[in-house]
């Protein structure tokens, strides 16, 4: 396994998951409502800036490698799926649309690693659907988890609304993978 900065900074991301989740598990004696969502919002947004900026790192210093390949995904996943199950939790997010986003990454893991074994994974590689559909997420999520206004800034609205164009950007984006890939999944059962 290599160790560079990228890869610290993913494994920094995976480490921050428990923290934010057990910072809304603690009892509301012990820290303010706005205070645990503002830390918990900011959290995640810093999170979500280390997925940027690792990738960035990785490719400017020629430090990707085949590991933080693998696991760079699997942090953004992961920090995504935790944030929905708090999220849903506190009831600001409808359970369907969670089992949209999270079957969606788990079906396109899924297919992305299949077409790898046979060598077609560049068939199913990122498109620019799947990058709106992160940019909606990634923004509605810390929204959600703030939940407050701010500076006469509703954020509660405005993540309710993106967290809906994102679940349409799922959908959208994984029936694009699977019509790339059907051709192959076809040929393969032949």
């Amino acid at each position: 396994m290599p160790l560079n900065i990228p890869i610290i900074l993913t494994w920094m991301r995976i480490a921050m998951i428990p923290l934010v989740i057990a910072l809304y598990y603690l009892p509301l004696n012990w820290i303010d409502v706005q205070l645990r969502d503002t830390i918990g919002a900011l959290a995640f947004i810093f999170a979500a800036l280390t997925d940027w900026f690792d990738g960035w790192l990785a490719r400017r210093w020629n430090q990707t490698s085949s590991f933080g390949a693998f696991l760079d995904p699997v942090a953004d996943k992961l920090m995504v799926c935790a944030a929905l199950l708090i999220l849903l939790d506190l009831s600001r997010l409808d359970s369907f649309i969670a089992l949209i986003i999270i079957g969606r990454e788990i079906t396109i893991s899924a297919l992305r690693e299949w077409m790898a074994t046979i060598g077609a994974r560049d068939s199913v590689a990122v498109h620019w659907l799947g990058k709106f559909k992160t940019a909606a997420q990634m923004t509605a999520i810390p929204c959600l988890l703030f939940y407050q206004e701010w500076h006469s800034i509703p954020f509660a609205p405005i993540g309710t609304g993106l967290i809906y164009i994102a679940a349409i950007l799922t959908i959208w984006s994984m029936f694009y993978y699977m019509k790339k890939a059907w051709p192959i999944i076809k040929q393969q059962q032949n």
